[in-house]
């Protein structure tokens, strides 16, 4: 799907998009002709069966039945080809949709580390969503609402064209004056509108942030005070609905005396000429003619309603196009796949430079690391310890220098099967609604009750699943809502291990626990030891405590290397960190 699509071509695009389904969309525009077919035939019917009751001296009683058997089949029908035409369409709209966003998260997981940068994850999330249903309003509109819209127009025309011609002429005159003249009615409506959905947004924006103030507002005593605040915002927001609500009731009685008016005079003057006996218009014409008006003043107004749609919907086009085209994808067709790793690396001179900025976050950076062997990596704030992470796992690639792994530079390798030895705990835990075995076992199968008995064994998570009556099964509610930090940080471990990496990589995944809860942490890293090659980042020294090695990070460089006694005994950096947090 990604290939051809063109956002800078978006009807193109769309076109694209349903390449495979013109034939539904065909199918359900025919059985949408024939369902839709009764509001075309009506006037005519009816203007007949006034005529025929008009002069029943020259017109049979059979003719009358016929009629009406007609109109009655043709509203019959509506039941079976309506089930059919939105069946047919359906079926186009729904697969695409779901064709459109499984595109959108293929390509997520293809684009590298650097995109994710310029996006928020409300914006990927309103792509996912709201821009794919724009984009399925987008063709609703074109391939089966405009073309009805059109074809009823044509349809009107065409009959009023053979029954009356001359009126054609005053069709031309009094629809496009009453269509400007509704629009000048709604003008205001619009501006009013937007007005209030940017102030409905604005409260929309208040109220999350008084929610997230809830707990400072509760433990100031000043909830008076916020109740007042919101009070205001919503009496304010109040009186603008009620504005534009009067706006509205203004806009569209106007809107509806204009087209009676004006369909009272396309009555008149058709009433007059048969009054007179002019043109040949029949007294059944008088009701094909005022109908017809209607159809076509209100299908000129649906037209002009659903342009904004449009816009809106090749908009969607555009800004789907921004993951789908972009060309910041990581590359690893072609390249070294792995099938083992021992977990030595060696950084070799390795900088790092974030695009669009002069300065170097990582530079000249030097190691060689034993597989099996446990690395700390401490330092304040900004001083690469996360880049260098991010380098490890291959999210960036070295501006300069290079990355071995066993031997293999990482830029040869593809780094999907290069992952699946790697496992990562961060600081901001990651658990989605369910049990704890499921987010354990998150993304695996056949997986065995040894080795998850192993895992929780070896995470420490045993220690509190023992007193959950469903053990394993316990639910733990969105993002782990009914555990402890230490809790959720232990399964987040586990979920690393069961996935039995040859690189454990733990970015501050202690630094927002209690002491006893880090302890244990550090016991699981002890009973690894040796097993995996470990990188732990943190702010805590005595997450550290065990590491073969630890590296002292400034400004992107290595400061101070060694152990935990080497560096304390040498009055260090990393001393001066130790004796602040002790």
């Amino acid at each position: 799907m990604t290939s051809n699509y063109d956002s800078s071509k978006p009807f193109r695009t769309l076109l694209y998009l349903y390449r495979e389904d013109w034939g539904n969309l065909g199918i359900s525009m025919g059985f949408y002709i024939i369902k839709h077919s009764p509001e075309w035939l009506r006037p005519i019917i009816y203007a007949n069966v006034i005529n025929i009751i008009s002069h029943p001296n020259s017109n049979s009683q059979q003719n009358l039945l016929l009629n009406g058997l007609i109109l009655g089949a043709c509203v019959l029908q509506n039941i079976l080809t309506h089930y059919l035409h939105i069946r047919f369409m359906s079926k186009s709209l729904r697969r695409v949709e779901a064709n459109l966003r499984l595109a959108i998260v293929q390509r997520l997981q293809e684009l590298s580390f650097s995109f994710y940068e310029n996006y928020g994850m409300g914006a990927l999330q309103n792509k996912l969503i709201q821009d794919v249903e724009n984009i399925q309003q987008l063709t609703y509109n074109l391939f089966q609402y405009l073309p009805a819209t059109f074809l009823t127009i044509i349809v009107a025309i065409s009959v009023v064209a053979v029954r009356a011609p001359i009126f054609l002429l005053f069709f031309a005159v009094t629809i496009p004056l009453a269509v400007i003249l509704i629009r000048i009615f709604h003008s205001p409506v619009n501006q009013r509108n937007a007005i209030l959905r940017q102030k409905l947004e604005g409260l929309a924006a208040y109220l999350i942030e008084m929610l997230k103030l809830l707990p400072i507002t509760r433990s100031h005593g000043i909830e008076a005070v916020e109740i007042q605040r919101t009070k205001n915002k919503i009496e304010t927001l109040q009186k603008a609905e009620i504005k534009v609500d009067t706006i509205n009731a203004f806009a569209n009685a106007s809107a509806w005396v204009t087209l009676q008016l004006f369909s009272c005079l396309c009555l008149i003057t058709s009433a007059t000429l048969v009054y007179r006996d002019q043109w040949g218009i029949t007294v059944g014409d008088v009701i094909i003619l005022t109908t017809y008006f209607d159809v076509l003043t209100g299908s000129v107004m649906q037209i002009l309603a659903v342009l904004p749609q449009l816009g809106k919907g090749f908009e969607a086009v555009r800004s789907i196009g921004e993951i789908l085209e972009c060309p910041d994808l990581e590359k690893n067709q072609g390249k070294i796949a792995l099938k083992e790793v021992k977990g030595y690396f060696s950084f070799a001179s390795v900088s790092f430079t974030y695009p669009h900025s002069n300065h170097t976050v990582l530079e000249n950076f030097n190691l060689e690391v034993k597989a099996g062997e446990i690395i700390g990596i401490v330092g304040q704030s900004g001083v690469g310890k996360s880049t260098l992470l991010n380098l490890i796992i291959g999210f960036l690639r070295p501006t300069q220098g290079r990355i071995l792994l066993d031997g293999y530079d990482l830029n040869d390798l593809d780094l999907r099967t290069y992952r699946q030895f790697i496992s990562v705990v961060t600081q901001e835990t990651v658990l989605f609604f369910g049990t704890i075995r499921e987010n354990i076992l998150y993304g695996l199968e056949g997986i065995s009750e040894e080795q998850i008995n192993q895992v929780t064994k070896d995470a420490n998570v045993d220690e509190f699943i023992k007193n959950f009556p469903e053990g394993l099964n316990t639910l733990i509610g969105e993002n782990g809502t009914k555990l402890s930090g230490g809790q959720r940080q232990r399964i987040a471990l586990a979920r690393a291990l069961i996935r039995n990496p040859r690189i454990l990589i733990l970015d501050e995944a202690t630094s927002s626990l209690d002491s006893v809860s880090e302890a244990l942490i550090q016991d699981s890293i002890e009973k690894l030891a040796g097993k995996r090659t470990f990188f732990l980042v943190t702010h805590r020294i005595s997450t550290v405590r065990h590491a073969n090695r630890i590296i002292v990070l400034e400004r992107g460089q290595i400061l101070e290397i060694g152990s935990y006694e080497q560096l304390l005994k040498n009055h260090s950096k990393f001393a001066q960190f130790h004796d602040l947090q002790c």
